[in-house]
């Protein structure tokens, strides 16, 4: 007897439905084709125990098993319930009619639980979009795949479960979120809050400028300063996701695995890699592509520690992806796009002692140790941060001091005003939703200078000797201050500020 079962592969953030045809006649054997991968060779002794501990036989007769699209690579260990019930109708141990109607995935025990899967979000939204009735995953993963509307979804906890219900035997109930309750559960009183920092005024206005705008930004200053504990404190002033934002977050972690138990993740990631991770790791990637970090701070913030200690090509793969805000993983049959539009927020030492320009303390590094360690960092990954701002350590004064800083909700209610303006702005252009995003066209549009702001970036131009990114850079945070300010139009002010934010082009630094 054939019969066709539904199951799902997800490559990069998408999935595409498998068609799992098993037939079974007269004979000895059990073949598995359509290019599965060990894990899935490996799934009939997992089926053959699970079925034996429910009650049911693995028959002993010819199985054949195709795996449709033939051509397309199949990995994981996700297809053992699909395998299972499609064995089950097929030999005629279960009668299920709408199996059609039913998308069914889930890894095996060999007691017939079920064990979380990868993807769960991508395939409920390819199963909506192709008209399935419900679908079918372990329970750990239920909240993730029931953000979708329109969908049955039905969180079990072992293979018995699902065959009482295509035979009428159970009561199972499709899991229910509302989407836009779990959305808007916010978080008003972070863990880490700007009101802990003493001092450092000047550190949090850019702190502010970088969050408005989604500016990337690096903080260059000595050991203890309070570089670390500012960046770990920027996700408090960004503003809510959309839900859109949420759910390209989601369906990215969904895809990692990194959801268990998690529906809608309704705040922006902080991902902070140790300088010892390597490019696959950073940019995604590996024999069966995954997303990397970049990719998993995607409509949050990449935070990177002590930036000179990273491996040099490690940071120079980041220049792509940070211009383009997505990443293109290449193997010979398919190609993969994870989305990474993320903030990149870095820190470092002025030099290897820690302690460069800093007039109380000695240098200790020679001129050549200082030129090998700041060229760890290219001139064009500089280019592409718009904000360098050093940072002096904090006065006992200011330490002691009792009175309490503003509070971070504080600031990201400027910060969310800012970025409504940068909404409207936009709102005709589909990628573009803040002012980092900005193309040279948009810039020439939206960044126009009167006579005086253009004199004033001309001499910083040609003093500075920048380029024509870190031209474009300046209007872009000009911009920003102006959105702070509610300013139709740039004023010299303003690019007076952003000009400020650009300590690594000045003499005394690269030199």
């Amino acid at each position: 007897m054939l019969i066709k079962v539904f199951g799902s592969a997800v490559f990069g953030v998408e999935a595409t439905t498998i068609t799992v045809e098993v037939n079974i006649d007269k004979g000895i054997g059990y073949h598995l084709v359509g290019l599965p991968d060990n894990a899935i060779k490996e799934s009939s002794y997992r089926i053959a125990a699970a079925l034996k501990n429910n009650g049911y036989n693995l028959p002993g007769k010819k199985i054949t098993i195709n795996m449709a699209p033939a051509d397309l690579r199949k990995e994981g260990s996700a297809y053992d319930l699909t395998l299972a019930i499609g064995i089950l109708i097929a030999s005629e141990q279960i009668k299920a009619p709408e199996i059609d109607r039913y998308i069914i995935m889930g890894e095996l025990s060999l007691d017939g639980g079920l064990q979380s899967i990868n993807g769960a979000l991508s395939i409920a939204i390819k199963a909506k979009e192709e008209g399935y009735k419900g679908f079918f995953l372990p329970k750990q993963n239920v909240k993730e795949a029931a953000i979708v509307a329109g969908l049955d979804v039905y969180g079990v906890e072992n293979v018995q479960e699902v065959i009482d219900f295509f035979e009428g035997k159970g009561t199972l109930e499709p899991t229910i979120i509302d989407t836009r309750a779990e959305f808007h559960k916010t978080l008003d009183f972070p863990e880490f809050d700007f009101s802990d920092v003493r001092g450092q005024e000047s550190i949090k206005r850019c702190m502010e400028i970088a969050a408005a705008g989604g500016h990337n930004i690096i903080l260059i200053g000595p050991p203890g300063a309070g570089k670390t504990m500012l960046a770990k404190r920027l996700p408090s002033i960004l503003p809510p996701m959309t839900l859109r934002e949420a759910l390209e977050t989601t369906k990215i972690h969904s895809v990692a695995g990194k959801l268990k138990e998690v529906g809608l993740m309704n705040q922006r990631p902080f991902r902070s890699p140790h300088h010892t991770i390597s490019n696959v790791a950073l940019v995604g990637g590996g024999s069966y592509p995954q997303p990397g970090e970049i990719s998993m701070a995607h409509n949050g913030v990449l935070f990177l520690d002590e930036l000179p200690e990273f491996k040099r090509d490690v940071l120079e793969v980041m220049r792509q992806p940070l211009e383009d805000r997505e990443v293109t993983i290449s193997r010979a049959k398919f190609t993969v796009t994870y989305p990474s539009s993320f903030m990149l927020v870095a820190s470092m030492n002025p030099s290897p002692s820690g302690f460069f320009n800093d007039p109380s303390m000695p240098n200790t590094s020679s001129p050549h140790e200082m030129q090998r360690y700041m060229s760890k960092i290219s001139g064009p990954l500089l280019d592409r941060i718009d904000i360098h701002i050093e940072v002096t350590p904090v006065p006992f004064e200011k330490l002691s001091d009792d009175k309490k800083a503003e509070s971070s909700v504080s600031i990201r209610e400027r910060v969310t005003a800012a970025r409504e303006l940068q909404s409207i702005r936009f709102e005709k252009m589909a990628n573009i939703h803040y002012n980092a995003q900005m193309s040279s066209k948009l810039i020439r549009e939206y960044c126009a200078l009167d006579t005086q702001s253009k004199e004033l970036l001309k001499n910083a131009m040609e003093r500075l000797n920048l380029s024509a990114r870190a031209y474009d850079r300046i209007l872009k945070v000009a911009r920003t201050i102006a959105d702070l300010d509610t300013a139709p139009q740039i004023v010299s002010s303003h690019i007076a500020e952003a000009i400020q934010y650009r300590s690594l082009d000045r003499d005394g630094w690269l030199g």
